[in-house]
């Protein structure tokens, strides 16, 4: 299947380009006013045409329909200027993405708070904060004022010495993970959506490693080499494999994930990771018990490690994905991003 591969200096150059000095944002809404909403909507997103209706009429409410990253940043400077208070973004995990990454210029530390209208194909961080599928801006600007909210720090992704912004996201993945996305898009293509594409395509990718040869696209994994920030101290490998090919990474700062999958391990904090370093048949039959919660000690000892960092490195020699897009290969920082605030019902 053919499928974009982004260098980072794609998203680099459009923040770059328009860099400007973050600016400082004076809460708008007082006693007895509306609050005052920026609404980045994503006309190509999945279930997004509805969307546009609502935000129709309404004075407190400036619309945006960005067609590049670049657009992005000087709508994101419009409604600073504007002295907005909730930032809604309309769309899914990859528009979230984008918006965040391209905020940093205009914001820098000083976020509004977001709310995030699940209108993707996929649309992970939705599941975490709790909102319900079918959200809507008027739910949205409601929880402004009575719902509720939840901090959350995104990986700050950029190449090991690069001064260019990072970008920012919730999900990244390389190795077998990455085959699962692409998996994903075909599903979609077939009618299936978020957490239900979620689940063919795991299950398509455990029978894959499971039942194929150490030559299957989805058994060989690909070379990855992994290491704490600021220590540089390797991150743990098992013996079994190619040392120097590991067959699966995640890493995310989301703490629910899709169909509550509990992938990561208890009481992780910072940036959670699960790293498998050779799909071995005992620890792959298990999938089902790992994925309900059940994390035994020997699955260390097979090659399933779960890990906890402030920030890693990662040197890798194929694409990887973050948030639904595929990124070159090459030598990378992940660290945490800015803490975000959002709203949710």
């Amino acid at each position: 299947m053919e499928r974009t591969i982004y260098q980072f200096e794609d998203f680099a150059r459009s923040a770059g380009n328009s860099a400007r000095a973050p600016l400082r944002l004076q809460p708008a809404s007082r006693s007895g006013q509306a609050v005052r909403v920026g609404v980045i909507l994503n006309r190509r997103s999945h279930q997004n045409l509805a969307e546009t209706r609502e935000c129709e009429g309404r004075s407190n409410v400036t619309v945006a329909c960005p067609d590049t990253r670049h657009d992005i940043v000087h709508e994101l400077a419009r409604f600073a200027e504007r002295g907005i208070d909730l930032l809604v973004i309309s769309g899914g995990d990859g528009t979230v993405r984008d918006v965040l990454t391209m905020g940093q210029s205009v914001f820098g530390n000083n976020w509004p708070k977001i709310a995030v209208l699940p209108k993707g194909k996929t649309n992970a961080l939705n599941v975490d904060l709790g909102s319900p599928e079918d959200w809507t801006l008027s739910q949205a600007i409601a929880a402004y004022t009575n719902g509720r909210t939840v901090r959350r720090r995104p990986l700050a992704l950029k190449p090991i010495d690069s001064k260019d912004p990072p970008v920012l996201g919730f999900i990244m993945g390389a190795g077998a993970f990455s085959l699962g996305v692409d998996a994903g898009q075909d599903a979609h293509k077939i009618g299936f959506f978020n957490s239900l594409a979620v689940g063919m395509t795991s299950a398509w990718g455990v029978l894959q490693a499971l039942f194929g040869s150490d030559g299957n696209q989805w058994r060989r994994g690909t070379r990855l080499k992994l290491a704490y920030l600021p220590s540089g101290r390797q991150i743990e490998r098992s013996d079994f494999g190619d040392a120097r090919r590991r067959h699966l990474m995640l890493a995310s700062t989301l703490q629910t994930m899709p169909l509550d999958i509990k992938l990561f391990g208890k009481g992780q904090n910072g940036i959670r990771l699960v790293v498998l370093d050779h799909p071995r048949r005992r620890v792959l039959f298990s999938v089902p018990a790992i994925l309900a919660g059940w994390h035994p000690r020997w699955l260390k000892t097979q090659g399933l490690h779960h890990v906890a960092a402030e920030g890693f490195t990662m040197m890798l020699d194929t694409p990887f994905v973050l948030d639904g897009e595929h990124f070159a290969p090459g030598s990378y920082r992940i660290e945490q991003g800015p803490e975000l605030t959002f709203v949710a019902e």
